[in-house]
């Protein structure tokens, strides 16, 4: 997808100030209102100035997009750097009826298919107390804190806009636990965390979105876990019992004779935990890579022509119609 320069669409210096964002939309939003413009493309600009508007009018989104900083250009290939926006608060609040099928595939790789739309909370209050807005952040977390639970103390930020309309940001620091069984895609939910209340409403909730870390060596498929494991070629071929690391620590697994790459072999039960006792564990996996020894000295060159003599029929891409 391209990368879009909102503010080059609005026709904003970086450093424009909350009040600018909106006397450029409003300027731009009568220019290239479709109903009443006569500009080329008059309904694409509208969009464009709209999904723009959406991104720097509010202080969360228009950090967020400010982090990605000037490394990008208008029109450029883009795709998310891994992270981008790991631990940085939002609150989600729609902007003038504005729907999340207005906005283009890169507002949506950035903000998420909703961010256009919400419950704004602090909106249209029939008196003076209301409960404060609920906020949303996306953390990482280690595997092993899936398995075995943990409490974690993160770093967040959270955008400010002081007197003048300029956005700074604020950090601030929250201890949370995380319980075992917890996936990828859930949420921690922290009550009174989030936005402070109106007069006698309460405060809102802290809603942080689950990812795990990369991990050196597993990768995870919702509740299963999967492991790539090198074996030897006579290990695959004859069979063996070898030493295994998993999330649990260390087991011994079997590996059949005559077992070939790609083969998996499972742990059942020994993937994520269930959240609760009445819930199903998920699978361990093991994917078996061949991993074979270097032809870096004349016996092993030897070693493998006299293989390649003994197997002459064998044909490895018989399968591919070669």
């Amino acid at each position: 997808m391209e990368f879009k320069d909102y503010y080059q669409i609005m026709g904003l210096a970086r450093d424009a100030t909350q009040d600018d964002v909106k006397r450029a939309y409003r300027r731009l939003a009568r220019k290239y209102h479709p109903d009443v413009s006569k500009e080329a493309d008059a309904e694409r600009h509208f969009k464009e100035v709209g999904e723009a508007y959406e991104a720097l009018r509010d202080p969360e989104k228009r950090a967020a997009y400010d982090r990605l900083g000037p490394n990008y250009q208008a029109g450029q290939d883009f795709r998310p750097p891994p992270d981008w926006n790991a631990g940085f608060e939002s609150a989600g609040a729609g902007a003038d009826g504005a729907s999340a099928h207005d906005y283009s595939d890169f507002f949506e790789s950035l903000f998420g298919r909703h961010a256009g739309g919400g419950r704004g909370t602090r909106g249209a209050q029939a008196s003076f107390h209301a409960q404060g807005e609920d906020r949303h952040a996306r953390i990482q977390i280690d595997l092993e804190d899936a398995y075995n639970g943990a409490t974690r103390i993160i770093t967040l930020q959270m955008p400010q806009v002081d007197a003048r309309g300029h956005v700074s940001m604020q950090e601030r620091q929250i201890e949370f636990t995380i319980s075992p069984g917890i996936r990828a895609g859930q949420h921690i939910r922290l009550a009174g965390q989030g936005s402070p209340g109106i007069g006698e409403g309460s405060a809102g909730n802290l809603y942080l979105e689950v990812e795990f870390r990369p991990h050196a060596h597993y990768r995870v498929d919702r509740h299963d876990v999967y492991l790539d494991l090198p074996v030897a070629p006579w290990e695959a071929a004859l069979g063996a019992e070898v030493k295994v690391p998993t999330p649990t620590g260390e087991v011994q697994l079997k590996i059949p004779a005559g077992s070939g790459a790609g083969r998996k072999l499972r742990l059942k039960g020994r993937g994520i935990p269930g959240a609760t006792p009445a819930s199903t564990p998920g699978d361990f996996y093991f994917v078996l890579q061949i991993a074979l020894p270097p032809a870096d000295g004349d016996a092993a060159k030897a070693l493998y022509q006299g293989m390649a003599a003994q197997f002459k029929s064998f044909n490895p891409r018989s399968k591919l119609g070669v």
